[in-house]
């Protein structure tokens, strides 16, 4: 396959211009034109080149999804920086460490994180030397009182701002003043780095991922290629975070294809995910399973029309597993036909590996076939030796859209890139055909008196009965066999269903007609609510703390 040579910054640029008079996004009853994203854009590229960002410099963007996120990161990648995507969830601690990690000399940030975090630190943290602030409510489309009011009520948040010693501190308005002027930079493709995008990868500490303007192009075309986007026709719609790379990607093919996009700022209102979906009529939905979900249990979902189903060509799913049994019920009850897509990648892979084919055979409970251009094995994770079909295995990979390795951590690239071949960390099974299911992560997979327990496996059976909506399995070290472990399931009941001992009882004995001897769990935990990282995945690393 071909792929461009020009930057991203270029890329974008042109993507920008084709249809100026068509929406780029909306947010909040705002709606901002290509023309006005491309102007602004235009505006924050000059002001980063004005106050000396070289090429391959960073700038975090620690925002929501809003406006500003869009024109932060498009204006950084059109002035030749590296764009680095920094959650406003960060502690101190945290934005410490992912600063300095980056050396970034930038910072777009919120008025609110500036006053509760960013002031406490900023000595800390040598190498940044501008903040651009901003309030949420700056570019949404609504009236000065209801602003107002939202800041009075704190439904809005909002920080007072002092300036700091030996930085640059300016309001993100203030930046929009800046006449344009950009100069052009020379980019390497396949050097050149585009994004530092921060990962718990498959070892340690959050390490910044690098990944040049070839990585991103490579996989845009990739999926452009793989699912028929129509340019200038189709709007997009995803509350996946941008400072995660599933929601960024989804935002920059939006815009490579000229696309309008629906800006979702809290990810958790489903209220307001509906809202946005009757009105937009989106074509094309990116989440995460448990948010999916989420929308399909909220009662106002009944209020969706049938023409807002019927416009929906796809809903991909990724970044967290999909139980088969969970895809049927929501393509049921979200009249949603045969339109799950479930695709499979990381970080480390900008970030698609596998889809399922959007007009080939499509295999419920699988992530699809590898895109173009694109090798996995599967490996036996002790020997290192390839597996036989359908047996499981670590999953590795190589392809145009793999990063060349972390930033400034050669311990980890010798763990995780070997002889050419990315290692996932993840555990899978491929079929004949060359379908690949994601049966667990390495770190997920239990060891029950010497027999490997697939946690992934193990909640898809539990996930089947009718009055279960999530579940996570966890090992827990057993005491009386050393090297062994004890299964827990941690069990979220369907909305409406009363846990009384009867149905616990019914669980149980499902479990134990379902699943092997050694798979069946031992402790069991019922709540009404599961931990869930930003992006909607299970948190397993926090029930296992929970656990010790």
């Amino acid at each position: 396959m071909e792929y461009s040579t020009e930057s991203l910054g270029k890329i974008f640029d042109e993507g920008m211009a084709k249809f100026p008079d068509q929406p780029a996004c909306w947010f909040m009853k705002r709606e901002i034109t290509f023309k006005e994203l491309r102007e602004c854009v235009h505006k924050f590229a000059t002001f980063l080149q004005q106050n000396g960002l070289k090429k391959g410099d960073v700038v975090a963007i620690n925002l929501p999804n809003c406006p500003q996120y869009l024109i932060a990161h498009f204006g950084t990648l059109l002035a030749g920086g590296a764009a680095s995507g920094c959650s406003p969830l960060l502690s101190e601690k945290e934005i410490v460490y992912q600063l300095n990690d980056s050396k970034a000399r930038v910072i777009v940030t919120l008025d609110a994180i500036y006053e509760k975090v960013l002031e406490k630190i900023l000595s800390k943290v040598p190498n940044l030397e501008i903040i651009i602030h901003m309030n949420i409510s700056e570019y949404m489309g609504l009236s000065k009182f209801v602003v107002f009011l939202g800041k009075l009520l704190k439904k809005i948040p909002k920080g007072k701002v002092k300036p700091f010693p030996g930085k640059k501190v300016i309001q993100f308005k203030d930046v929009m003043n800046t006449p344009i002027n950009v100069k052009e930079v020379s980019i390497d493709v396949n050097k050149d780095l585009a994004l530092l995008q921060y990962t718990g990868g498959t070892t340690g500490y959050p390490k910044g991922t690098e990944l040049t303007h070839a990585n991103i192009i490579s996989n845009i075309t990739q999926i452009s290629n793989w699912v028929p986007v129509e340019v200038g026709k189709d709007i997009f719609l995803s509350a996946f975070p941008y400072f995660h790379l599933a929601g960024l990607a989804f935002c920059m093919i939006s815009v490579w294809v000229s696309n309008p996009q629906v800006l979702i700022a809290n990810p958790r209102d489903t209220d307001h995910l509906i809202i946005e979906m009757i009105d937009k009529k989106p074509t094309i939905i990116c989440n995460v399973p448990t948010l999916y979900l989420m929308i399909m249990n909220n009662p106002k979902r009944k209020t969706i029309p049938k023409s807002v189903f019927n416009n929906v060509k796809i809903y991909v799913s990724g970044a967290a597993p999909f139980p088969a049994e969970a895809i049927i019920d929501y393509e049921k009850n979200m009249e949603a036909g045969n339109k799950v897509l479930e695709v499979y990648g990381m970080t480390e892979t900008s970030p698609i590996l596998t889809m399922n084919p959007y007009l080939g055979k499509k295999k419920i409970g699988t992530v699809g076939l590898p895109v173009s251009d694109t090798d996995i094995q599967l490996i036996d994770i002790e020997t290192g030796e390839q597996v036989e079909i359908g047996e499981p295995g670590e999953i590795i990979c190589r392809g145009p859209q793999v990063t060349r390795g972390y930033y400034e951590k050669p311990e980890a690239n010798a763990q995780t890139i070997i002889d050419g071949w990315f290692h996932t960390g993840d555990v899978g099974v491929m079929d004949e055909e060359g379908y690949l299911t994601i049966v667990d992560r390495t770190k997920d997979m239990l060891i029950v008196s010497g027999y490997k327990v697939y946690s992934v496996h193990v909640e898809d059976i539990l996930v089947k009965h009718p009055d279960i909506e999530l579940v996570a399995i966890i090992g827990i070290k057993d005491p009386d066999r050393p090297g062994s472990e004890i299964v827990k399931a941690i069990i979220k009941p369907k909305e409406g269903v009363h846990l009384t001992n009867s149905i616990k009882e019914d669980i149980k004995k499902y479990a134990g007609e379902k699943l092997s001897k050694y798979e069946n769990p031992k402790i069991w935990e019922f709540r009404e609510e599961l931990p869930l990282t930003t992006v909607g995945k299970i948190l397993k690393r926090a029930l296992r703390e929970e656990a010790k």
